[in-house]
């Protein structure tokens, strides 16, 4: 039963597909330093093996001694796995390849599912006061990203801009819903956003039509340009909107903040 003397906790959001890249990662560290910027405080949670988002944020290797698989097993205080950033409001996860290995060993807890979700949900959490969890998923339906969606509100879909981006979308489409009937009843799609889209390329263009013609409003208005300053902004270990703020990339995910908090506005009101 949950304590209604608890406050509201924070809107989680997995960012998830299946894909890899697809700009998932870039698009987690970008739309959380973005939501920063409006004033939201934000945790970023790695949940890649790969530790892209950790390395992406200027969290060097060495200063991962508790991670995202610490956390899942709830073997480390919050304040010991949660580290500030660079980024003004927004804090970090980090990971390292150990998660490689904790699908096998989370095999044998029956809780396997629900760690991530009980592990973001615990009394501490609510010391530290975030109004959003982003979540970076691994580049798989694995029982990481199952987790992750168990203990989200919402999935959010980097799709780029480029020929067979629509398939391997039912796919994930079918895991959310199959999660939705199992897990999380409450789950749902907070929306498709276009990534590495180029307006002068015809096919860009043309997925574009095609994802708005399958998934109607589920598709973001706001666009994510392909552009070289939000590639190279992961080499300086910075958000986009840091290492070049006028950029268009940065000033595209600024945009698609504000997209999204106008959709949570609506949906309260």
């Amino acid at each position: 039963m949950s304590d209604p003397s608890r406050p509201k906790g924070p809107k989680i959001i997995a960012v998830a597909n299946q894909k890899g890249g697809v700009g998932k990662t870039t698009t987690a560290i970008n739309l959380a330093s973005s939501l920063a910027e409006e004033d939201c405080k934000v945790l970023l949670v790695d949940l890649d093996p790969q530790g892209n988002a950790s390395t992406g944020l200027g969290v060097d290797v060495e200063d991962r001694e508790y991670t995202t698989y610490d956390l899942i097993l709830g073997e480390v205080d919050l304040d010991e796995v949660i580290q500030t950033s660079s980024v003004a409001g927004m804090s970090i996860v980090p990971a390292t390849v150990d998660l490689s290995s904790a699908d096998i060993e989370l095999m044998s807890n029956e809780k396997r599912s629900f760690l991530l979700h009980d592990a973001l949900r615990q009394t501490a959490m609510d010391n530290f006061g975030f109004d959003y969890i982003l979540i970076d998923c691994p580049p798989s339906l694995n029982l990481l990203t199952v987790n992750a969606m168990i203990a989200s509100d919402s999935v959010l879909i980097p799709l780029q801009s480029e020929f067979f981006a629509l398939e391997g979308l039912s796919q994930l489409m079918l895991t959310v819903r199959e999660v939705r009937q199992t897990a999380n009843a409450s789950l749902r799609i907070e929306g498709i956003v276009l990534t590495m889209f180029d307006s002068r390329n015809n096919l860009s263009q043309q997925v574009e039509q095609d994802a708005r013609d399958n998934l109607g409003d589920l598709v973001f208005e706001t666009k994510i340009p392909r552009n070289v300053r939000v590639s190279e902004a992961p080499s300086f270990a910075q958000p986009v909107t840091e290492y070049d703020p006028g950029s268009k990339g940065a000033e595209a995910y600024r945009d698609l903040a504000k997209e999204l908090l106008g959709k949570h506005l609506n949906r309260a009101a």
